[in-house]
Order: structure tokens, then C-alpha cells, then sequence
């Protein structure tokens, strides 16, 4: 199908009041090297597909000063400043990273208020759009008990209060843990895993029932949907089954798509409240990503593909 769709097509999505953005967006975690860690392999090219994607209809980047660290948010101020005003960019605090490029639990009052500062500067903004507090989920480790779930919340709220952040989400969170989080102020979104081939709907409905967007991490199955994959590499049970990726590709080819354009309008589908922020440091690549706002699956795909997960 084409690659010249605008984000535009699957729609747009109301995150609070006066805050609305194409269903459609960018993760900008694949920006920086390899590991995301350090700076990109080509600079010139990670600005470039920055600047298409806001071309291509893109108003909702996902980021962290964590990517790199620093990298990712200092690729997006060089190439998106000054910002447009209808341009949100969501920015993930409660991680830090160490020397061995591991993402580690960093929760503390001390250390997200730290963040949130370093966000600002590292974007040049004097407010952050949004922010989500990262409570669990992949690749996160040391769980940071040294303070509470509340706690870390309440300290973004205060943030919010002093004018530093307009808007707050969670990241790979429970639906009990959400709930908690509201009682202090309100969640605009909720970023968890969720694609294809691993789906927890609980956090997804609870989304549905009370306003709040959800935008899936991985919506690609962190590559692994792609065809060509080496499952050999994977560890056990990781990666699709031979029949899945039958399934997969019988779509792709009846709907003259490919299967990241399939698993992405998968996601349009499964649910009005859903936004995506599928990543890549490649122009082409981008391109196929925001096609998928223009791929109308029919019942039957839908049907086919919902099966995918058991």
C-alpha cells in the first residue's frame, strides 16, 4: 500500500481538555545507538525522520531522557525546535539508567523531580506536554523501594501544580494502581505492553470505561513480527508460531499490506481508545508505519487476527 498516508487518516484522540492528536505517532526510543544507549549511527538521518514524521501528520512523539540517555530528547529539540503548538511530546520519568545500560527503577522524590528538570532542559521546554511515571514492565529492573507508588505520583502532581507538567500518565501499570493514581489527579493515558501476540486487555478496558488513552509499548512485538526473524535466536516460546505468521501474512497479502502495516491497523481497530507510537530510526520504515493509518482491515481480518493470541 501506499507509504504517502498522513497520520491523519485513522483519526485523532482526545487526551484532556483543549489536547487532542493523531492516532497515529512516534516512539523516538530507536533513535539513539545501539542498546539505546550513545548517539545515533547516522545523525543526520535520525533528524530526518523526526522532521518527516511531523510531515507525515505525526503530533504525538513518545520519548525519555532515559534514550541514550539524553539523546533521544536532544535529536528532538534539534530538529522540531521551536516547537509547533498542536505538537505533544510525552516523556517517560522513574528510570535511570547505569553503566551497564541496564534501565533501573528510579522513583524517589529526589530523583524524579531531578528528571522532570532534566527533561525540560534536555527539550527546551518550560512545561512538559506529558509525562508518565515508570512503575514496572519489560526491561525495567531494581524496583525502587525506597519509595512508595503514592509517593512517586504525588510528587509529579506537586510538579504539575508548580506549572512544569500540563498533563500525567502511567507506564506499565495495574488497573488497582491506576485507580490509586486518580484519586490524586487525573490520568490522561496509560502506556503498557500490548500487541498481536501478548495481550492483557484488563488495563486496556479499564482505559475504555473511563477516558483514559492507552498506547500500547511494542506494538510491533519489539520486532519480532517482522518477516525473516530467526526464531532460532529467540528464547524458547518467544516470537510468533509458524501458524501465526501463516495467518499474519494471508492478511498482509489479501489487504496488499505488509505485516507491520497489518499488526499496527490491528491495533487501530481493536480499540477507539488505542494510540501508537510505533519507532524506527529508518525514513522508509516510518513511512510504512504511518501508512498503516490508512489500512481499513475487514471483519473477517479482524476476526483472523484477533485469534492470533489464543
Amino acid at each position: 500500500m501506499s507509504h504517502e498516508t498522513n497520520a491523519a487518516a485513522a483519526g485523532r484522540l482526545r487526551l484532556a481538555d483543549g489536547v487532542s492528536v493523531n492516532r497515529v505517532g512516534y516512539g523516538a526510543m530507536q533513535l539513539p545507538g545501539q542498546m539505546v544507549w550513545g548517539p545515533p549511527e547516522d545523525h543526520d538521518a535520525a533528524i530526518a525522520v523526526l522532521r518527516r514524521a511531523v510531515e507525515l501528520g505525526v503530533d504525538h512523539i513518545d520519548t525519555s531522557d532515559a534514550y541514550g540517555p539524553h539523546v533521544a530528547n536532544e535529536l528532538i529539540r534539534e530538529a522540531l525546535a521551536p516547537y509547533r503548538e498542536d505538537i505533544v511530546i510525552a516523556t517517560k520519568v522513574g528510570v535511570e539508567r547505569d553503566e551497564w545500560k541496564s534501565f533501573n527503577a528510579a522513583a524517589s522524590p529526589e530523583s524524579l523531580r531531578d528528571q522532570v528538570e532534566e527533561n525540560l532542559a534536555r527539550l527546551g521546554k518550560g512545561v512538559l506536554d506529558l509525562v508518565y511515571l515508570r512503575v514496572g514492565g519489560d526491561g525495567l529492573m531494581f524496583p525502587d523501594e525506597s519509595t512508595s507508588f503514592a509517593d512517586s505520583f504525588q510528587t509529579l502532581v506537586k510538579l504539575r501544580e508548580r506549572g512544569l507538567i500540563k498533563n500525567l500518565g502511567l507506564s506499565g501499570v495495574t488497573v488497582e494502581q491506576i485507580e490509586e493514581a486518580r484519586k490524586q489527579a487525573p490520568v490522561v493515558s496509560v502506556q503498557n505492553r500490548f500487541h498481536l501476540l501478548d495481550r492483557a486487555a484488563e488495563v486496556l478496558t479499564h482505559c475504555e470505561q473511563n477516558g483514559i488513552a492507552f498506547v500500547p509499548y511494542f506494538p510491533l512485538a519489539a520486532g519480532m513480527l517482522k518477516p525473516g526473524l530467526d526464531k532460532s535466536r529467540l528464547p524458547p516460546g518467544m516470537g510468533p508460531t509458524d501458524e501465526q505468521e501463516k495467518t499474519l501474512d494471508g492478511v498482509a497479502e489479501r489487504t496488499n499490506a505488509s505485516r507491520t502495516q497489518v499488526a499496527l491497523a490491528w491495533l487501530l481497530a481493536r480499540s477507539p481508545s488505542i494510540l501508537l507510537i510505533p519507532g524506527t530510526k529508518n525514513a522508509a520504515h516510518l513511512e510504512e508505519n504511518i501508512a498503516a493509518a490508512g489500512l481499513k482491515l475487514s471483519d473477517e481480518d479482524i476476526a483472523e487476527l484477533g485469534k492470533l493470541a489464543g
